[in-house]
């Protein structure tokens, strides 16, 4: 277990800057990825986790922390803990682990990036002026001064390779993973569910930030061609440019739900309530709410696109986002087929459990160990 070419275990550095404990959006996203994996790494590596004050747990967690004052939590106090601190901070460790796009250029250790998604170069009207200048830039100085790149999925390899020309033997696909909280839940939870938040027995579900990139007009034109007797819910908060999701839903009333943002822990809930989850999403590094309908025995209707054909594999139904009426027919499909629905909740689970963090973590461990290497 941990690093098999020595006998003593690899001591890596973690960057867990962007972990936050609060319950709001900074705990989405690249925080699950972290709060997952760190203490899967622990077990596999003599770990030092470098984190700002909302990272850290309100109980000891076994984890070790080293706690900068800055407010890490704030941008431009992040990367001056990157750019200046990390490189003092860090030496003498064996590697350091760099989450999310980023490692300090003046490290004096091998660094490893993980790289989630090139959102910024394929679809930069999602970011404003200076996010989207400050990660296009360092994110390309950032895989060229690492030893090693890890990519999420097959599709952000290829762009890695593709668009900053990394050299294909320096990239790994190391997937990411999902809570063991996504699981078929018991009939009676379920139905409480339903009943207090006024659902019918029988819904069409969409679970993301409501934004351009996840393709929800489409979703809702396409529920309107397919004429099903079944509401859609549009679930999620506002991202960007929302408002003409929010004109198309309206045009058709109380058929289309938006109850809004959903908090992590009520997820699984929403899963299981309903009797398909729909994701037409036109861009994804890696797609992480088909995979958690499916461990959650939801049939799934998804993209053909980029990342979700390698993490849906042949457990789900895959359209082109852009084929209003394919999609509309994958969801008719998936809503009355009763065969159909049985092979797909069957298989959901077992394509799931593909994305464990255990095998995950094993995995980026040896990425650390080559990168020493």
């Amino acid at each position: 277990m941990g690093y098999s070419s020595q006998e003593r275990l690899l001591h890596v550095g973690f960057n867990a800057h962007l972990l936050s404990r609060s319950r709001s959006y900074r705990a989405a996203g690249v925080s699950r990825y972290i709060e997952n994996l760190l203490p899967q790494l622990a077990r596999r590596t003599q770990l030092t986790v470098f984190a700002g004050r909302d990272g850290v747990p309100a109980t000891p967690d076994g984890l070790t922390y080293r706690v900068t004052g800055l407010p890490t939590e704030r941008p431009a106090a992040r990367i001056a803990w990157e750019q200046a601190l990390a490189p003092i901070q860090t030496r003498g460790l064996d590697v350091l682990a760099c989450p999310a796009y980023v490692v300090p250029l003046a490290a004096s250790i091998p660094t490893v990036v993980t790289i989630h998604d090139l959102s910024f170069l394929r679809m930069p009207g999602a970011f404003n002026r200076g996010n989207r200048l400050y990660l296009s830039v360092m994110t390309a100085l950032s895989v060229r001064r690492a030893r090693r790149v890890i990519a999420v999925s097959e599709s952000t390899r290829r762009e890695l390779i593709q668009l900053l020309k990394v050299p294909a033997a320096k990239v790994t696909v190391v997937p990411n993973g999902i809570e063991p909280v996504f699981r078929p839940l018991p009939a009676a939870a379920v139905a409480a569910f339903r009943a207090k938040n006024g659902l019918p027995d029988r819904f069409i579900l969409s679970m993301c930030t409501l934004e351009p990139r996840k393709n929800l007009v489409a979703l809702i034109r396409a529920y309107t061609r397919a004429k099903l007797d079944v509401p859609l819910v549009l679930a999620g908060g506002n991202g960007w440019q929302y408002e003409q999701v929010l004109a198309e839903a309206r045009q058709l009333g109380d058929r289309v739900l938006l109850p809004g943002y959903v908090p992590f822990a009520d997820q699984p809930l929403w899963y299981n309530a309903a009797a398909v989850f729909a994701y037409p999403s036109l861009y994804e590094g890696f797609g992480l709410p088909p995979i958690e309908a499916m461990s959650c025995g939801i049939p799934v209707v998804s993209s053909n696109t980029t990342s979700l054909p390698e993490v849906v594999g042949d457990a789900g139904l895959l359209v082109d986002p852009t084929d209003e009426a394919a999609l509309a027919d994958a969801l008719s499909l998936a809503l009355t087929d009763e065969p159909l629905r049985e092979r797909l909740r069957a298989a959901g689970p077992v394509q799931a459990r593909r994305f464990n963090w255990a095998t995950i973590a094993t995995q980026t461990v040896e990425v650390y160990g080559s990168a020493l290497r």
